[in-house]
């Protein structure tokens, strides 16, 4: 039970430290946000933050790590059909956790995110590989269909690059709507 206490407070004080984070990230840039910033907005104490990362790059580093995670559990859960609402409702989705994560935002807004794209890059690669491992095989080959699935990732990150420099001007719905409009016209009849 102790150790169960014990667990359950490293999480809530983690969710504080990611939360605290995410609303400076509205507040100031990246890099003038501070450990003291971080607990002050967090309501912990120093050693709290310390307990859980080394410094700013740190918690920078498991933010990154926990976005794309948090993608790569998305992507999973897809699985395309030629419906227009699963497709739409999975778009909604990640238009939604863009929207809601300001570090993501943030990144696909400007050039700073070099490390996080990298490390996002490398993990698309082996989702396209395992995708295109596990497809059944259809009257395209298995490298062609590697590089349609590469395609659909580009043009959705390059479709919410410009979503988040335009300040999330147009509705998540709308944006959804010509995501899946490009899924469904594109990358589905590939696959079949």
């Amino acid at each position: 039970m102790q150790h169960e206490i014990q667990d359950e407070r490293y999480y809530v004080a983690d969710e504080a430290i990611y939360d605290a984070f995410f609303l400076l990230l509205k507040e100031k840039d990246l890099e003038k946000i501070t450990v003291s910033d971080v607990i002050k907005k967090a309501g912990i104490v120093r050693s709290t933050f310390y307990n859980h990362y080394e410094n700013i790059p740190a918690l920078v580093t498991a933010i990154e790590d926990k976005t794309i995670d948090d993608i790569f559990s998305l992507m999973k859960t897809f699985h395309p059909k030629d419906d227009k609402d699963i497709c739409k409702s999975f778009f909604v989705t990640i238009c939604g956790y863009t929207m809601n994560n300001p570090f993501l935002a943030n990144l696909l807004r400007s050039p700073r995110g070099d490390k996080f794209f990298e490390k996002a890059l490398m993990m698309f690669h082996r989702f396209v590989a395992d995708v295109t491992q596990n497809t059944a095989s259809s009257r395209h080959s298995k490298e062609e269909l590697s590089y349609m699935i590469a395609c659909t990732i580009g043009s959705t990150l390059g479709v919410l690059h410009k979503w988040t420099n335009d300040n999330f001007s147009v509705p998540a719905e709308a944006v959804a709507n010509i995501l899946t409009q490009a899924f469904i016209s594109g990358m589905l009849p590939f696959m079949s």
